[in-house]
């Protein structure tokens, strides 16, 4: 028998009592607190819209303030109260839901509740996370584009109120819990950064042993034919029978060093007005928010030609194309092109400037055997990628699970 069943059958042996929310706590409106007056400052505030982005199942701190002389007119929670946003996009975060641990008052936002309850806060917290919770809450939310659920509604969502001991037993279960789920995700995350480190580190040193004045380094001017792409917009986008279309914008969102098929197709009719990249042209972008971002390659396999936009040009020319885009993920790539990039609000690479970088271009089949050797190390990485989001998926999923099992009870009669 766990720890929980044990006080169940000793302090609710005939099961525990249901209420409404709005018979154990009362909704208070927050006040109109925007986000122009939050602060770095002041009296603690939170902003509804930090609740679905910076906060957790609770808090003791708060990451902004206003001033105190606003403050003093707005409404604000005290310390067990529950902070819950009333509005959202989308169903599942409607009504989400901190508990504020913090010594003081905090004020709280418009399209906030704050819930002042005597049940454990972090239990009521919890239960609000809970598929118990989240079954009842959906048939009270309105709105179209921008869903809400009103206090008066919430108010008759039914909790089970077990002893305060209960309660706490529970709330140190799931903290328990939370914590181990915290530390696997950051164990993973640590070790695929380490991945990512030994992988850029690897590209480094392959590229690095190229420059011992044995491999002739050469201009793209000179062993490559560069051309821009021509202009589509995602108005000329069809579902199908279009033509094969490769936009700037997924060489950043959608592609790795190596795209084999596009994403996107256009209007049939532009076909004659369009420029291609070849199977083995590498692509890359013009423009960048960043020195960084400008200049992101990637090698274009597939089966068939692609039209490029115009916001990138193609790279034509007898090396191996995955071999040159890996080049152009390295720092003596970004520190030549940094030379070349006109710095407006958005970073432009300037053709000719491009024509004018070198690159080490050993044998055919040295760099046929360099990026056969990043592509291992690449799929070693992406599959950590993909892997990473899949365990903590399964982790969250379990947890879930658990926490619901916790929180489900024999209805007393």
């Amino acid at each position: 028998m766990s720890r929980v069943e044990a006080l169940l059958a000793e302090l609710a042996p005939g099961g525990v009592e249901f209420k409404m929310l709005g018979e154990v706590g009362e909704f208070i409106r927050g006040s109109g607190l925007q986000k122009s007056e939050l602060t770095d400052s002041g009296i603690p505030a939170i902003h509804y819209g930090q609740i679905h982005t910076t906060y957790g199942t609770w808090t003791e701190h708060t990451k902004s303030f206003t001033a105190p002389d606003r403050a003093a007119r707005l409404r604000r929670a005290k310390t067990g109260d529950l902070l819950i946003a009333t509005t959202s996009e989308d169903d599942a975060a409607v009504a989400k839901a901190t508990a504020w641990l913090g010594s003081g008052e905090v004020a709280v936002s418009g399209d906030a509740y704050i819930y002042r309850h005597t049940l454990d806060p972090k239990y009521m917290a919890y239960f609000f996370q809970s598929q118990h919770f989240q079954d009842q809450k959906t048939r009270y939310i309105t709105g179209t584009k921008v869903r809400r659920v009103s206090g008066v509604s919430l108010a008759k969502v039914r909790i089970p109120v077990p002893p305060l001991e209960v309660q706490r037993e529970i709330v140190g279960i799931l903290d328990r819990f939370t914590r181990l789920e915290a530390e696997l995700e950051a164990e993973l995350e640590a070790e695929l950064e380490a991945r990512r480190r030994q992988y850029s580190y690897l590209r480094e040193e392959l590229f690095a042993n190229l420059a011992d004045g044995h491999v002739p380094r050469v201009a793209f001017g000179d062993f490559a034919e560069i051309f821009r792409g021509k202009r589509f917009t995602k108005a000329d986008y069809v579902e199908t029978g279009g033509v094969p279309a490769l936009h700037y914008g997924q060489i950043y969102t959608d592609f790795g060093t190596v795209a084999r098929q596009a994403l996107s197709w256009v209007r049939p009719e532009m076909a004659s007005r369009l420029r291609y990249a070849r199977p083995g042209d590498v692509v890359l972008t013009d423009v960048g928010e960043t020195v960084e971002d400008v200049g992101k390659a990637v090698a274009w396999m597939g089966s068939d030609a692609v039209a490029i936009h115009d916001h990138c040009y193609v790279v034509r020319a007898d090396v191996d194309p995955v071999y040159l885009a890996y080049y152009m993920q390295t720092g003596a790539f970004v520190a030549a092109k940094s030379k070349h990039i006109a710095r407006t609000k958005v970073k432009t690479l300037l053709p000719e400037g491009l024509r004018r970088i070198e690159v080490p271009l050993p044998s055919r089949e040295e760099q046929e055997r360099i990026a056969s050797i990043l592509d291992k190390f690449d799929a070693l990485v992406n599959d950590l990628s993909v892997g990473l989001p899949a365990e903590l998926a399964a982790r969250r999923k379990q947890y879930e699970y658990y926490r619901d099992r916790l929180l489900t009870f024999e209805e007393a009669v």
